[in-house]
């Protein structure tokens, strides 16, 4: 689980084990005593512990300890003592000992061993054994270190167990790791023991991006899958694909493709299969084909066999698990394992077999019937084009794209084969994987001559390279599809330049733009009201807006008449990009109500992006984090690089603005590590604001105006490295200044862009120049530009941004002795500072209205937070945590850890005494 970036600054080469290798250091630290002096780490087989064992060992020795080790050994389990003789080897033969330990130890471990071991008295082993520890740690601290204790001898076990029941007092610590399902008797209950389970999705991610030869598109996503976050399985995948083993991408259907596994992965998943019966081995092969696996399905394929007696030695083997009537293998390369054991003919013979049991199952009859096929097959290829169909009807684009990719490989004329992978390719989008779709749009141009789908190849391609940050690429063929079919398909040319909008957004180039302008010039005809208005507002945001609102209004009638996820997510951009923040939030959250009702919610990262930055103007900051962490792991995990950072950085500004400059300045530079930013100047200017907003949180001031004037060019005219994004930080870049000393550097930045902005900025926008027009004005004149930023209730969508003016006004009156006058601001700036955990913000609202001779309190411990009362409210109803993720575009799995912190502040233990609890603390 080592890779070139982690989560614990101290440990640069582990993944996803933060909580972990913090405990490890307590371990360690309780060697000078406060604290527990034994852990015990379980896990199953791969998931990293003996990479846990010997970071232990690595950061041991920097503290100067002694690291005695053992590690347990299949083939000496039946050796006695052979466990505590190697971890005591180096210490042998004692010479400091007195005399009547040293002869036990020598009885027990020296030369002549053999002859006394039915003579050993255990106590008195144990005794000599602690008093060769003790003397040991007196002349410097000790770190035992005890690896595979599944499969250690029982002597060495009882030895051990002794010794960790009589550290305290002594300078030493011990470690033992075990297989969860092989804690020896000893350690399994008495003392603290951490479990490690899989990695969570996006360090699965980053590590298989770790690994020499990372895989891309769709066998990305099958090895992400397939190896459940087990780290041994990310890292030996990979190289079994590297040395041209393939496995089967199509086998099984529903259960998903099989891969192929290295001899390590098959020890550790499938060690017991060869020894089990013919029979059992039969029958987890049906198991294995048929993915999800209910026993009347696998009794009906094989009714001459006793299936539930066959599957017993397996159960009992630990590979399956039979309950509910299903048939639940113990972890996803178990059904690999067992796949590929058997031959072709026993593969397909139990496919054919399946696919008989499932007349009744259209779409899972399907896929058995092509996973037997031999060739090219017509019959089985249309069957399976008509599953891809009604999955993707459903909405489960995923399922679509790969049940049509598998169609396609079957289909035997060219045309049609080039047909189903553009469909399949345009599924794969909607699903959000652009490296799938790049390999399927690919593979086009080699079966059709037609222009037409040659050119909605291009266009998927496009979209393909624009979301892995190769903005060039995707320009170049998109901007030629559109132009090239600007007369003869306008739809398809307009589809292609509401795509390329995105990457001419995210480059910022200027002549991207005017290119962009130049050909939605040539487009008439086209009956997608959503897609141009996409594209005119990419091209010029800030100016002509009444034109955009026309354009915007008649998108939004088109979205009126079809909420589909095309119109969805051009006018959720379009929106936003337009500072109409509310309606951006209303129609992004229905694309994500559209994707979870079809059963693919979270499955596009550019759509949760875009919602988490919505969220974040909005004010919906806590929202807006869990956004953001869901689209950064889907992007992670679907090679979406361009997700993946504008995710890793909102979420670092998030950590600044709620007062961990520190975090938050990792968090930023980590997400832009390896990415060239001068290709992307949206990415640029965000990184930049986040470092900035992090500098400001941490009293360098002079650091945050730099950080933010770089947002702006160094010209004689300053002018916005991004056209749009830059716009926006030109009041924190005001606020820095008046700090750094540097105002009349700033003065000539917003003198530049009061003159860009003529003559009809947005609400948001104008109120962002008239703040940092104010904090520049020295004269009173600044308050008219305080007062202007405040005064149009247009700008209360945008909460911290009006809050930042209400205390900027407030510490201006303030000093001018107008305290009275200052209150009413500071007190607005305060409620929202609070509500949103702007801390540092809220420090310094706090302080001024101090000093404006206001009393204030901290909130009550007990008070629950705007979004913890709404939660609560919710459960309080009946809702489920899923129901209450559904509403509040959360995981349910957030919704759980706000319930955690709700009970103890409001003094209950269970969810049936939320309502009264609301009620009788007067929070409902």
């Amino acid at each position: 689980m080592h890779a070139g970036t982690t989560d614990h600054p101290s440990d640069p080469g582990i993944l996803g084990r933060a909580a972990e290798l913090a405990r490890l250091d307590r371990l360690l630290e309780a060697v000078d005593g406060g604290g527990p002096q034994v852990l015990v780490l379980t896990g199953e087989p791969g998931t990293g512990k003996s990479t846990l064992v010997d970071r232990a060992a690595e950061r041991g020795r920097d503290r100067g300890l002694r690291i005695l080790r053992v590690r347990g050994s299949e083939g000496e389990a039946g050796l006695g003592l052979s466990g505590v003789h190697q971890l005591l080897h180096p210490l042998l033969p004692g010479e400091g000992l007195a005399a009547a330990h040293r002869e036990v130890l020598d009885r027990a471990f020296g030369p002549e061993a053999a002859e006394y071991e039915l003579k050993l008295d255990q106590l008195s082993l144990c005794v000599g054994v602690l008093g060769l520890i003790t003397e040991a740690a007196a002349r410097g601290p000790l770190l035992l270190l005890v690896d595979d204790a599944q499969w250690l001898d029982l002597g060495s076990v009882d030895v051990l167990a002794f010794l960790a029941r009589r550290l305290e007092g002594r300078p030493v610590v011990l470690l033992l790791a075990a297989r969860e399902d092989g804690v020896p008797a000893r350690f399994d209950r008495a003392f603290p023991q951490i479990t490690l389970g899989p990695l969570s999705r996006s360090a699965a991610g980053q590590l298989l991006d770790a690994q020499p030869d990372p895989p891309r598109g769709k066998a990305r996503a099958e090895i992400l899958r397939q190896a459940a976050g087990n780290p041994l399985a990310l890292i030996e995948l990979p190289r079994a694909l590297a040395r041209g083993r393939t496995g089967d991408m199509g086998a099984g259907g529903a259960g998903g493709a099989t891969l192929p596994l290295t001899a390590r992965l098959e020890n550790l998943f499938a060690a017991d299969l060869p020894g089990l019966p013919a029979p059992t081995r039969a029958a987890l092969l049906l198991v294995a084909a048929a993915g999800p696996a209910r026993l009347t399905d696998l009794m009906r394929a094989a009714p001459g066999l006793d299936v539930v007696a066959a599957l017993d030695p397996a159960e009992r083997a630990g590979l399956v698990r039979v309950a509910d009537g299903g048939v639940l293998l113990r972890h996803p390369l178990v059904r690999s394992a067992v796949y590929h054991a058997a031959s072709f003919h026993e593969r397909r013979q139990a496919h054919l077999a399946l696919a008989a049991a499932l007349a009744g199952e259209p779409d899972r009859r399907a896929w058995h019937l092509a996973a037997a096929a031999t060739g090219q097959d017509a019959e089985v290829a249309d069957a399976l084009a008509e599953s891809a169909e009604r999955a993707r009807g459903r909405g489960g684009y995923a399922a679509a794209a790969t049940a049509m990719e598998r169609a396609a490989e079957l289909t035997p004329a060219p045309d049609l084969r080039a047909r189903r992978l553009l469909t399949a390719a345009q599924a794969a989008m909607f699903a959000g994987h652009p490296q799938w779709v790049g390999e399927l749009s690919g593979r086009v141009g080699g079966l059709t001559e037609d222009p037409r789908p040659r050119a909605e190849a291009s266009l998927l391609g496009g979209w393909a390279l624009g979301v892995t940050l190769r903005h060039e690429e995707a320009l170049a063929l998109l901007l030629g599809v559109a132009e090239a079919t600007a007369a003869s398909a306008p739809e398809l040319a307009l589809g292609a330049l509401s795509t390329a909008a995105t990457s001419v957004y995210n480059s910022g180039a200027p002549r991207h733009r005017a290119e962009l302008d130049r050909i939605s010039g040539l487009i008439g005809g086209a009956d997608d009201p959503a897609g141009r208005v996409w594209a005119l507002s990419v091209i010029d945001p800030v100016h002509e807006r009444p034109l955009l609102a026309r354009h915007l209004a008649d998108g939004l009638a088109a979205l009126a008449r079809e909420e589909s996820l095309g119109n969805l997510t051009a006018l959720g951009g379009a929106t936003w990009i337009l500072d109409e923040t509310e309606q951006a939030v209303r129609i992004l959250g229905l694309t994500m109500d559209l994707l979870r009702r079809a059963g693919s919610a979270g499955t596009n990262a550019t759509v949760t992006q875009a919602l988490a930055l919505a969220l974040f103007e909005n004010g919906s900051w806590t929202a807006a984090e869990d956004a953001a962490h869901e689209a950064f792991w889907m992007a992670t995990e679907a090679g979406a690089d361009n997700v993946t950072v504008g995710a890793g950085l909102l979420r670092a500004t998030l950590r600044a603005l709620r007062g961990d400059p520190a975090t938050a300045r990792a968090e930023a530079q980590q997400a832009v590590r390896g990415v060239d930013l001068r290709r992307s100047l949206s990415l640029q200017v965000r990184h930049r604001h986040a470092m900035g907003m992090a500098a400001f949180a941490g009293g360098d001031h002079a650091d945050a105006y730099d950080q933010l004037r770089a947002t702006f060019t160094r010209d004689f005219r300053p002018a916005p490295v991004h056209y749009h994004a830059s716009l926006y930080y030109l009041g924190d870049l005001a606020a820095a200044a008046v700090r750094a000393g540097r105002a009349d550097d700033a003065r000539t930045v917003v003198d530049a862009v009061r003159q860009d902005l003529k003559p009809d900025p947005s609400p948001r926008l104008a109120a962002v120049l008239h703040r940092a027009t104010a904090l520049l004005t020295e004269t009173d004149e600044a308050e008219q530009h305080f007062r202007a930023a405040l005064d149009d209730p247009a700008t209360d969508c945008w909460p911290f941004e009006k809050a930042l003016a209400h205390l900027d006004l407030g510490e201006w009156l303030r000093r001018r002795r107008r305290s009275a006058e200052a209150r009413p601001h500071l007190n607005a700036a305060l409620e929202c500072f609070e509500r949103l955990d702007a801390r540092p913000w809220t420090e310094r609202a706090t302080a001024e209205l101090r000093a404006a001779g206001a009393a204030t309190a901290p909130a009550p411990s007990g008070e629950l937070t705007p979004q913890e009362l709404q939660i609560a409210e919710l459960a309080a109803q009946g809702l489920t945590n899923r129901d209450i993720a559904a509403r509040l575009y959360l995981s349910p799995r957030t919704v759980g850890y706000h319930l955690h912190k709700i009970f103890p502040k409001l003094g209950i233990t269970a969810r049936a005494q939320l309502r009264d609890a609301l009620t009788q603390g007067g929070q409902g």
